[in-house]
C-alpha cells in the first residue's frame, strides 16, 4: 500500500512539475505596485500575460473584475464578475446537492493545497456579489443591487451550514488519526497575527457588516423598510461598537419625513489592498517503525500588503464628517486562517506521515535513491497555498449625510477634491483609495 502510495507521489510530481505551480505572490504584487502608481491598464497588461489558457480560473475573474472597476468599465467589470459568480455558483450547487460528499473531497488529504482547484475563500465568495451590487449602485441600477446583495446573504447561509459539517469532519479525523489540531505551540509559527482581539471577537469569516448595511441602505431607498430593519440590525450585531449602524436602524421611520430637497448620502471608502499569504516552513515529527522522522511541511501566514492607510474624515463643502471602518478584509481573512489552520493541519500532517512511511519503503524495497526521489518530491509538492483575491479593498468605511440636493465639494486629506452632483432623495458616493491615489467607480 504505502509502495503504491509512493509511486503516486513520484507520478504527481512528474505529472504536475515545478513549472505548472504558478506563482500567485509575485504575479499579484507586479499588479498591486501598478495599482498603487494608478497604471490599472498596466496592471490588467499583466494579469492577462498570467492568465493565457482558454479556461479562466476564479482568480482571473475575481482580480479582473476589480480592476476594471478601477478603470471605471463597470459593465466590462460585471461581465467578468458575473464569469466569478458562476463559478461560485457551481460551487454552491455541489455543497447542496451532497454536503457529505464534498466534505469528504475537501478533506482529502494526498494532493497538496496549492494544487487543487481554487474555489475562493469564504469572505471572497460574499465579497464577491457586494462589490457587484456596488457595481450596480455606481451605474444607477438599484433593483439589480438589490438581487445582488440579496444573493450576497442567501450565500452566507450556504456557507454557514457547511462549517458545521467542516467542522465535525475535521473532529473526526483528526481523533481518528491522532492529530493534535491545536496551533497554539507549533514551532515558531506566528500565532499571536491570528489571537489578536478583533480577530477573535470576529463572529465569523465572512459576514460582513458592511455587506448588512448596504443591503438595510438599498431596501430602505426601494421603500422596503420591513426589510431594511433586519439588514441594519445584523450589521449592529457583526459591529456592536460602530454607531453610524445604530443610527441608521434609530432613523429608519424619521427619514420618511426629509424635505423633498434634502439627500441622504452614503460614502463609501474602499482603501488599500486584501492582505496576502506567504508561507512559513516548519519541522513537524513523524513517527514510524524505525523512529521519529522531521518531516518538513509549509503553513499559510497573513501579511499586510501595505497600501492601506485610511482616511479618518472627509469635507463636504468645508464642513468634516468622521469616517467610520464597518468591514476590515484583513481581519476577515485572519479569522478565516484561524479557522481553516485546524483543517489544514489535519490535512499536512495526515500527508506528511504517508509520505514518511512510503519514504521508509521505498528505502527498504527499492532504493536509497528512490526514497530520496520521494523526499525530494514531497518537498516540492508541500508548500502553502499562497492565492488569495488580492485586489479587493482591505477597508470599507462609511459616512452617511443629510445633504441638499445639488452639485458637492468633498475634499479629501490628501488634497483630492471632488465635485458631485446630488439628485436623488438617496444617493450613494464611492471612493477607492489605493496608496495615495483616488479612484472613481
Amino acid at each position: 500500500m504505502m509502495l503504491r502510495i509512493g509511486y503516486a507521489l513520484l507520478l504527481m510530481l512528474f505529472l504536475v512539475g515545478c513549472s505548472t505551480i504558478r506563482d500567485y505572490d509575485r504575479e499579484l504584487t507586479i499588479v498591486s505596485q501598478q495599482i498603487n502608481v494608478g497604471d490599472v491598464d498596466a496592471a490588467l497588461t499583466v494579469l492577462e500575460s498570467n492568465n493565457k489558457k482558454d479556461k479562466k480560473d476564479l482568480l482571473y475573474y475575481f482580480e479582473k473584475g476589480e480592476l476594471l472597476r478601477l478603470k471605471g468599465d463597470l459593465q466590462a467589470s460585471q461581465v467578468a464578475w458575473m464569469s466569478a459568480n458562476q463559478q461560485v455558483q457551481a460551487w454552491e450547487d455541489a455543497v447542496k446537492a451532497d454536503p457529505a460528499r464534498y466534505v469528504n473531497n475537501f478533506m482529502a488529504f494526498l494532493l497538496n493545497d496549492k494544487i487543487r482547484r481554487y474555489e475562493g475563500y469564504d469572505y471572497e465568495k460574499v465579497m464577491l456579489t457586494t462589490q457587484m451590487a456596488l457595481n450596480y449602485l455606481a451605474m444607477g441600477d438599484w433593483a439589480s443591487a438589490r438581487v445582488a446583495i440579496r444573493q450576497t446573504h442567501e450565500r452566507e447561509a450556504v456557507i454557514a451550514n457547511l462549517h458545521d459539517l467542516l467542522y465535525e469532519k475535521q473532529e473526526q479525523l483528526a481523533q481518528d488519526k491522532g492529530i493534535d489540531t491545536q496551533f497554539q505551540d507549533l514551532n515558531g509559527y506566528p500565532v499571536a497575527t491570528l489571537n489578536t482581539p478583533s480577530v477573535v471577537n470576529l463572529k465569523n469569516s465572512y459576514q460582513s457588516a458592511f455587506s448588512h448595511y448596504l443591503a438595510g441602505y438599498i431596501y430602505e431607498a426601494l421603500g422596503e423598510r420591513d426589510l431594511a430593519a433586519p439588514g441594519y440590525r445584523n450589521a449592529i450585531e457583526l459591529r456592536p461598537d460602530a454607531a453610524v449602524l445604530k443610527d441608521a436602524l434609530k432613523n429608519l421611520t424619521s427619514n420618511i419625513s426629509r424635505p423633498a430637497n434634502q439627500s441622504d448620502v452614503l460614502i463609501i471608502m474602499q482603501s488599500g489592498l486584501a492582505p496576502k499569504r506567504e508561507s512559513f516552513s516548519l519541522s513537524i515529527p513523524i513517527p514510524t517503525n524505525d523512529g521519529i522522522i522531521q518531516i518538513s511541511v509549509s503553513l499559510p501566514v497573513i501579511t499586510d500588503v501595505g497600501y492601506s492607510s485610511k482616511f479618518n474624515a472627509i469635507a463636504v463643502n468645508g464642513r468634516n464628517y468622521p469616517l467610520t471602518e464597518v468591514t476590515s478584509v484583513d481581519v476577515m481573512s485572519r479569522r478565516a486562517l484561524r479557522d481553516d489552520l485546524p483543517m489544514i493541519l489535519v490535512r499536512t500532517v495526515t500527508r506528511a506521515a504517508t509520505r514518511a512511511v512510503a519514504q521508509q519503503q521505498l528505502n527498504k524495497e527499492v532504493s536509497p535513491w528512490a526514497g530520496l526521489a520521494l523526499g525530494l518530491a514531497g518537498a516540492l509538492l508541500e508548500q502553502a497555498d499562497l492565492r488569495t483575491w488580492r485586489t479587493l479593498p482591505e477597508s470599507m468605511q462609511i459616512a452617511r449625510l443629510n445633504l441638499p440636493k445639488g452639485k458637492q465639494t468633498i475634499n479629501l486629506p490628501n488634497g483630492t477634491q471632488l465635485d458631485v452632483m446630488i439628485s436623488n432623495s438617496y444617493q450613494i458616493v464611492q471612493l477607492i483609495q489605493i496608496g495615495n491615489k483616488i479612484y472613481v467607480p
